[in-house]
């Protein structure tokens, strides 16, 4: 079990140190939000777990929010309702009650997993949208050849996605959500064509996988990219990436059905 941040912080990542200005820089991107949505169906009541600052929560449905982190619920927007203070694992609500439900980047922080996607398959009747990454697919980034620690974090950090359509109860759809270039949710793929906004220490901040590392690896990291910006040794390599429309890499929807 993780131990409980002093911002009530349920997961791995103590959001009430990284937290701070996260919604300058992970905000739901129209595309993949498509995506999301289309998986709820014509659900009325959404439950979205781990809603953090309201990413992907659609604005045409009543929603619920559930969120443990005091820095991450005072960051949401007006025009959303106030999260509930309750963790994934031990969800406040009855069975069944909600029509469908999500969870956006949120998974690979949660203490218990099985458990806290068995009380999302207890208390909703339809779908259950799960976004996140395939953390076999995480070295087909670039970034794993400047800062092969963060990949190997996050590789470590996001289940399987076996193991995800285990706990939903194995009827699933998995579901590949390419990536566009303008990504305005800066998860790390989101800057697959654009390397210097990674120079930005606050892109980093807001991914999660950074904050494990010691500092020593976010220096030599900005060192050797901005050498390689520089030279055009990047650009040699990976600079088709600019121009490329989408990158399939490895964002997934799994979504559980009845």
């Amino acid at each position: 079990m993780h131990k409980k941040h002093e911002d009530g912080s349920a997961g791995d990542a103590d959001y009430g140190r990284i937290g701070v200005g996260y919604r300058k820089y992970r905000q739901a991107d129209p595309i993949i939000a498509r995506v999301v949505h289309a998986a709820l169906a014509d659900a009325e009541t959404v439950l979205n777990v781990g809603a953090g600052a309201g990413s992907y929560e659609p604005s045409d449905r009543l929603v619920t929010a559930v969120e443990p982190s005091a820095s991450m619920r005072a960051q949401r927007p007006v025009h959303l309702p106030a999260a509930v203070d309750a963790m994934a694992e031990c969800l406040p609500f009855a069975d069944g009650v909600f029509e469908a439900s999500m969870a956006t980047f949120t998974v690979h922080q949660w203490s218990d997993l099985e458990a806290g996607l068995a009380e999302m398959r207890r208390v909703t009747r339809g779908a259950v949208a799960i976004l996140t990454c395939d953390p076999g697919e995480l070295e087909r980034f670039w970034l794993h050849g400047y800062a092969p620690e963060a990949i190997a974090v996050e590789a470590r950090r996001y289940p399987s996605l076996r193991t995800i359509a285990k706990g939903l109860g194995g009827n699933v759809d998995i579901i590949r959500v390419p990536i566009p270039l303008n990504c305005v949710d800066g998860f790390g793929e989101a800057y697959y064509g654009r390397p210097e906004r990674l120079l930005d220490p606050g892109a980093r901040l807001a991914n999660s996988a950074w904050s494990f590392l010691e500092p020593a690896v976010g220096v030599r990291f900005v060192a050797h990219l901005s050498r390689d910006l520089a030279d055009g040794s990047w650009d040699a390599s990976y600079g088709h990436l600019r121009r490329q429309p989408f990158f399939e890499g490895s964002l997934r929807l799994v979504v559980g059905k009845r």
